[in-house]
């Protein structure tokens, strides 16, 4: 869903089961402030939230392979500490991110073993191990 609180949020929360909220947010404080409101309007509701996903973490430089925290380096891990939630993984700032997603076939499809691809498999790993068990 779009980030925040509004009508779409609480709807969907209140009308349809959910067995867990994942929220992503960058490192940014506007953004962790949206994530905040999030996380808080999904305990309200009595969604559980299975923890926090932190976009765009890092850049990686293709050529040297220098990283750069371009938006911050810890916001998603101290917001996920201040609510006593699980950081679940991080996206980094990547071009084949986009590239692939434009052309219709997303990393973890056209490129499997790429580090970006193995990010988004191992956060989806650490989803499946939070939510519940469906009843039989």
């Amino acid at each position: 869903m779009p980030p925040g609180t509004g009508d779409v949020q609480l709807s969907v929360s209140q009308n349809i089961p959910i067995a867990g909220a994942v929220i992503v947010s960058t490192p940014q404080d506007v953004a962790l402030l949206d994530a905040r409101k999030g996380a808080e309007m999904f305990r309200k509701v009595h969604v559980p939230v299975l923890g926090l996903v932190q976009n765009m973490s890092v850049f990686q430089c293709p050529k040297c392979k220098h990283e750069t925290h371009i938006f911050g380096t810890d916001g998603v891990k101290d917001l996920a500490k201040t609510l006593g939630l699980d950081v679940l993984g991080d996206v980094p700032l990547h071009i084949n991110i986009r590239e692939t997603c434009d052309s219709g076939q997303p990393v973890v499809i056209s490129q499997p073993q790429s580090d970006a691809a193995k990010a988004y498999h191992e956060i989806a790993m650490e989803i499946l191990r939070r939510l519940p068990v469906p009843p039989a």
